[in-house]
């Protein structure tokens, strides 16, 4: 294939945390794909768009038919390697047409907002889903870091923590609108998440005593 996909990750969502090759990429795109937030943020006149629906058909579709004349950007949030289109652009295309530029995840943002390394730390996903009980099983020291959606939140992740054996004097970062200029992080426990504000589509990290 003459031209390429390439999947641009655009970090936690302040344009300075992107870094310069995907910037660079989405400023000369000639086509652009992503999220309706995204492109309202980084598309400009002359380039040709296509917002990524719940019509991943579609998306895929106009995508290829790009391919016989420009490379295509695609952008998408955080990392492309964590929880992104980039499975679903692996099942449609071939690995040879897809060039990954990196991103700052919003996971990676949080652990750097704690000062806290995560080397040893598990990343798990609630964000449509429940992941199994032995991914987020309680252990002495134990650092974990979730997404979240509007479900599983700042309020029912706890609660279901703390049935799995967490115990409640845990301690719980709620880190929202990360890199925006109302950001917040807000330090509790388990125990107390019930009594601050719910916040959905966020992230949770839970850091255990030794």
């Amino acid at each position: 294939m003459k031209h390429k996909i390439i999947v641009a990750g655009i970090g936690p969502g302040n344009e300075a945390y992107i870094v310069p090759k995907a910037l660079q990429a989405i400023k000369s795109a000639k086509v652009l794909v992503g999220g309706r937030r995204a492109l309202a943020q980084f598309a400009h006149a002359g380039q040709e768009t296509m917002a990524v629906t719940a019509d991943i058909k579609g998306v895929m579709a106009f995508m290829a038919s790009q391919l016989t004349e420009h490379n295509v950007v695609v952008m998408v949030s955080g990392d492309p390697g964590y929880y992104s289109l980039l499975d679903a652009l692996r099942r449609e295309f071939s690995p040879e047409s897809l060039q990954v530029i990196p991103g700052i995840s919003a996971m990676q943002y949080a652990f750097a907002s704690l000062a806290l390394p995560w080397h040893d730390a598990q990343w798990v996903s609630f964000h449509g889903r429940e992941p199994a009980a032995d991914a987020i099983n309680y252990a002495p020291g134990k650092i974990m870091g979730m997404l979240t959606d509007g479900k599983y939140n700042s309020h029912t992740i706890p609660e279901l923590l703390l049935k799995n054996g967490w115990p409640a004097d845990t301690s719980l970062y709620i880190c929202s609108r990360l890199s925006y200029p109302d950001e917040e992080i807000v330090t509790t426990t388990l125990g107390n998440a019930g009594t601050i504000a719910v916040q959905g589509h966020c992230i949770l990290v839970v850091k255990a005593r030794n």
